[in-house]
């Protein structure tokens, strides 16, 4: 038997899922770079989010500002990670690309 995303329910039976889209977060298209410790053991971690890309181009432009920053990171559900405090130069290579750029939080 294979899984064609059937759900069963005891009133109608077999009910056909729908398939979900993931559709971008809306943002105001201004990008925020904050500095986070909370849940990571003190350790700091650089945030960029609200870049309107497309998740390929998240993913590039992450690579290039941890080899820029020498640093490790990840993409996490559409929010760039980048391990320390790298704020400034994040902050002038995202002017550089053309990004409306905040620094937010403390």
């Amino acid at each position: 038997m294979s899984n064609n995303n059937l759900v069963y329910s005891t009133e109608t039976g077999r009910i056909s899922a729908q398939p979900t889209k993931k559709t971008p977060p809306k943002t105001d298209g201004v990008v925020r770079i904050r500095r986070e410790t909370k849940g990571r053991k003190g350790k700091g971690v650089t945030t960029i989010s609200g870049l309107l890309l497309s998740t390929e181009e998240i993913k590039a432009l992450c690579t290039t500002l941890k080899k820029m920053c020498g640093t490790g990171g990840a993409v996490k559900e559409g929010v760039i990670e980048i391990q320390g405090d790298n704020r400034d130069k994040i902050k002038t290579s995202l002017e550089q690309l053309g990004h409306n750029v905040k620094l937010a939080g403390g």
